[in-house]
């Protein structure tokens, strides 16, 4: 039995609405989290749509400029990660030194001067 469901779309019109050329586009998504533009990413990559597209896409929707959401080699890296397997959209831990520490020792080590004062 072939049962078309009410919510069932052409792939013409699917085409057509991703196609949109209209000079009335939406503002952009001021707000956004990295991780939202990065399922962005992973969601149209696994819809087979090209990196550059991809960045278009975003630039479109989050704005382009110095405060960009993901800029074109980043959104490259992220395909290039997904193809590879990456499921993760999270940060991988980073190896090295700490940007910043902070723990009993050296709070009391910091703060015994300024008291003495």
């Amino acid at each position: 039995m072939n049962y078309l469901s009410p919510y069932t779309v052409s792939a013409p019109l699917i085409d057509a609405l991703l196609n949109t050329t209209d000079s009335k586009m939406a503002s952009p998504i001021k707000a956004w989290s990295k991780l939202e533009v990065r399922a962005v990413v992973h969601f149209l990559f696994s819809k087979g749509i090209r990196p550059s597209e991809i960045h278009k896409q975003i630039a479109e929707t989050y704005g382009e400029g110095p405060n960009t959401a993901m800029s074109r080699s980043q959104v490259y890296q992220f395909c290039t990660w997904f193809r590879k397997g990456q499921t993760s959209l999270d940060d991988e831990p980073k190896s090295g030194r700490p940007k910043t520490t902070t723990n009993e020792e050296n709070t009391t080590r910091v703060d015994e001067p300024i008291k003495c004062d």
